[in-house]
């Protein structure tokens, strides 16, 4: 009974064997071969303190055009999205109703100023009149009494023809700041009502433009400390873009902390003549507070982290690797200050962290000539068209 069910199983271990020679497992790696890894340089030198914010992009100023008379509208002097400047005609409303009216009230102011230098003479005539006792001072007192009422229906009177005046100056709207044309919301031949709720076009002035973000509460000291000895800068980069609007100035601090998230709104204010800042854009913000002086800056992607904190592979002069504990600072840019654990002009691994132990050789690699590269893809595709595994 034993032999009858060893044979099936030495017959698929020998069967098996051939398999398991062309299997392709991962080739096994010498420790005492030098590792490929790539490096940086530790650098050294005065570094901007940077306060990087997400921020978002605001005009300058916003003017929502509203009409103050109503009537037909005749006249639009725009397009829409279009640059106007202060002072240009934007819509133009049937002024013929306010121009009667107009006329209507001098034609009243001319009667009553008639009316009245009629009563000013009778004054002037019964003044005389009723020193002689010819006239009583009743009568009198009846003149000028209506010499002083004419006097007032004048002053009415030009008052409601400069009041009419207005009314048709406000059939003429004109752009009150320089800026850009939103949506047209009425067009030409509609009748427009004085103070609508929907304003006919919005304006927002764009250059300048403003930039708006949150700092937290605790950095507000030193920001109000350092604006008031000089203006402070405000860079903005735009994402995904290979040209950056030129650096502003902070312009506004908000007169509270938000009570809701600790902290404070900031903005600044840039130029914008070419208008790479757009209203609602969403931007990256970053205000230089301080300078700190001779900083040791790591490449960020040589620092890892592990069980005892971060670290990073120091190579020595024999091409051995040492993991050597640092204590980073803040980020700037594409590096990262450390406040201790190298010097500079050390190099640090900065790709090929993941096969390293400490004591362990490296071979440091350069970045492929054009002339390899190319060899090596046809190496590549000449392997793919074989069909080798």
């Amino acid at each position: 009974m034993r032999s009858a069910w060893r044979v099936p199983t030495l017959l698929f271990l020998v069967a098996a064997a051939p398999l398991a020679g062309c299997s392709s497992g991962p080739a096994r790696v010498d420790p005492h071969d030098p590792v490929p890894v790539k490096v940086g340089e530790v650098i050294q030198r005065d570094v901007p303190i940077l306060i990087s914010e997400i921020g978002s992009v605001e005009p300058y100023s916003t003017v929502a055009i509203k009409a103050q008379v109503g009537g037909e509208l005749i006249e639009v002097g725009f397009h829409e999205g279009q640059d106007v400047h202060k002072g240009d005609l934007l819509f133009r409303i049937d002024p013929r109703p306010y121009e009667a009216a107009l006329k209507s009230a001098q034609a009243q102011l001319d009667k009553d100023q008639v009316q009245l230098k009629t009563a000013q003479q009778d004054l002037a005539r019964y003044a005389d009149l009723v020193k002689k006792d010819y006239v009583t001072q009743e009568e009198y007192e009846r003149i000028r009494t209506t010499a002083a009422a004419l006097e007032a229906a004048v002053a009415a009177d030009r008052a409601a023809v400069d009041n009419a005046t207005v009314q048709l100056e406000y059939c003429t709207i004109r752009s009150p700041i320089d800026g850009r044309t939103g949506k047209l919301m009425v067009n030409r031949g509609n009748l427009v009502k004085a103070n609508a709720d929907t304003p006919m076009v919005v304006i927002n002035q764009i250059d300048p433009i403003y930039v708006a973000f949150s700092v937290p509460q605790q950095d507000l000291p030193e920001i109000k400390a350092r604006r008031t000895a000089g203006k402070l800068e405000v860079r903005g980069t735009v994402p995904d873009s290979a040209v950056q609007p030129p650096p502003g100035t902070l312009s506004f601090i908000d007169n509270a902390v938000d009570g809701t998230t600790g902290t404070v709104l900031l903005k600044a204010t840039f130029q914008n003549h070419d208008r790479l800042l757009w209203p609602g854009q969403f931007v990256s913000a970053s205000l230089q507070v301080s300078t700190k002086p001779d900083a040791l800056l790591v490449p960020t992607e040589a620092i890892q982290t592990g069980q005892q904190g971060p670290y990073v592979y120091v190579v020595k002069p024999d091409l051995s690797v040492e993991s050597r504990p640092v204590l980073p600072e803040r980020v700037y840019e594409h590096e990262t200050i450390v406040a201790k654990g190298v010097q500079a002009g050390e190099k640090v691994v900065t790709d090929g962290q993941l096969r390293l132990v400490p004591g362990a050789t490296v071979k440091i690699q350069d970045a492929p000539s054009p002339a390899s590269a190319t060899e090596a893809g046809r190496w590549t595709s000449r392997r793919s068209s074989s069909g080798a595994p």
